[in-house]
């Protein structure tokens, strides 16, 4: 794809914005090209039939050439790092609020009570 993008002259490229899609969005801005990224809820009203990729690229189509849609930022790498810095600590302080109340539950069902929380 990146080949026959480096082929053509300077253009619009419009992608449903995903996990990779802020990646290919630097990549492909590299090349000289705009990049429009369109969240996926505004593309789904333009779908008209099953769900395929010749349907959700006609829909994208659709949806970059409505003069009020609203596209998504590109994020930078770094910008993309502090998401995932956040986004693995909220995943770790869920999992961990999870086994504490599972383990206290486990420990109820043999009559010992466990203090609410972690207590270090």
């Amino acid at each position: 794809m990146l080949k026959l993008l480096a082929a053509q002259p300077a253009c619009t490229v419009a992608t449903e914005a995903c996990g990779s899609s802020h990646y290919w969005a630097r990549t492909i801005t590299r090349l000289g090209h705009e990049v429009q990224l369109i969240a996926p809820n505004y593309v789904k009203p333009f779908v008209k039939r099953q769900k395929n990729g010749a349907a959700d690229a006609e829909a994208i189509c659709e949806a970059v050439q409505r003069p009020t849609m609203r596209f998504v930022a590109v994020k930078s790498a770094e910008q993309q790092a502090a998401a995932v810095v956040f986004r693995a600590r909220d995943l770790l302080v869920r999992q961990r609020t999870q086994t504490i109340n599972a383990i206290r539950g486990h420990l109820a069902e043999f009559g010992m009570v466990a203090p609410q929380g972690p207590s270090m």
